[in-house]
């Protein structure tokens, strides 16, 4: 019988894996547990993957490519998350091990706080609250409201698609910039990315990660923006020039921003943005509901299902390289 290591920390453990997900994979196979306490470089994972022919890692896990020559019992790295970029996938590949990735459970959780940022940039909730923890009586300020106001959407994606109603539904008037896409959803207005950021009341980036994407919103981007405009981040980090921000946010070229994401650790916002008055930011955990984590958990269920039935699973990422898989056959 097959054995896998679970690479999460306990409390990664509990809020992006769970209870029930973990009793669905003991009912499977032999699991082992990441009891060290913190997240496991490439030496230490290589020494608690021995024996073990499946891993199941959590999203601060790298698989970088020194681990796979070091981890000859491993079959599969399977990643409980949409992103593996931190997998050295053709290392993998060299060794023959699978590598698989989860499907977006998180649409609607992100999609939400996309509409909680806004109405909190809207209307002050978040600077009325700290006044008043602060035991300072709060001063109202005038709002606005979202029924007539602009949403433009960077990326048209799974989230991007079931943001765009929800700002129909609210009577916003609604862009989407994508090149990779045909937007024909009614109510929603494909433009380019420049017309989008110069007529956006708020500003919401979901564009995908990557090195062509890198600091897409630049000095030049916040430029382009309102001044009565904000900038919400829930993608990655990697995509804003930070200082570019800062300035702009020095200079009031833009009313102020919300960030989930961004270069600390584990993709939070950085701290010297987070810590700013104009900024209201949460610690990359747009995603983190029961429903998504439990979703993105669940999928590592049925591919570990899946590789013990003999079959590929979904969400293969090197299906053909995988020539480890038939140790599986023979366990």
């Amino acid at each position: 019988m097959p054995t896998i290591l679970l690479t999460h920390t306990p409390d990664m453990l509990a809020n992006y894996y769970g209870e029930r997900a973990l009793a669905a994979l003991r009912k499977l196979a032999p699991v082992k547990l990441n009891e060290t306490g913190r997240v496991l470089d490439a030496q230490a994972l290589a020494q608690a993957a021995r024996g073990c022919e499946i891993v199941v890692s959590d999203r601060q896990t790298p698989g970088p490519a020194e681990f796979f020559p070091a981890a000859p019992d491993l079959v599969a790295f399977l990643r409980v998350a949409v992103d593996i970029r931190n997998i050295d996938v053709a290392a993998a590949s060299a060794h023959g091990v699978l590598v698989t990735h989860a499907t977006p459970g998180f649409v609607a959780s992100v999609a939400e706080m996309a509409i909680g940022y806004m109405v909190d940039c809207a209307r002050h909730v978040t600077a009325s609250v700290l006044d008043y923890r602060s035991g300072q009586d709060a001063e109202p300020r005038m709002g606005r409201q979202l029924k007539g106001a602009t949403l433009g959407i960077m990326g048209y994606g799974a989230i991007g698609e079931y943001l765009a109603p929800l700002g129909v539904a609210l009577g916003m008037d609604v862009l989407v910039a994508d090149p990779f896409k045909t937007v024909t959803a009614s109510g929603v207005r494909q433009v380019a990315l420049p017309d989008l950021l110069a007529q956006s009341d708020y500003v919401v980036c979901l564009v995908v990660a990557n090195e062509e994407t890198e600091n897409l919103m630049n000095a030049a981007a916040f430029a382009q923006m309102k001044t009565t405009a904000f900038f919400i981040n829930l993608s990655r980090g990697n995509l804003v020039d930070e200082q570019a921000l800062a300035v702009a946010l020095d200079k009031k070229q833009i009313a102020g921003a919300a960030l989930d994401v961004g270069r600390a650790a584990d993709q939070k916002p950085s701290l010297s943005l987070a810590k700013r008055a104009d900024v209201i930011a949460t610690p990359h955990t747009a995603g983190l509901t029961p429903e998504a984590a439990e979703h993105q958990a669940f999928d590592t269920v049925h591919q570990v299902t899946d590789l013990l039935a003999g079959r590929i699973p979904a969400g293969a990422a090197n299906a053909q390289a995988a020539h480890r898989l038939a140790r599986l056959k023979r366990a």
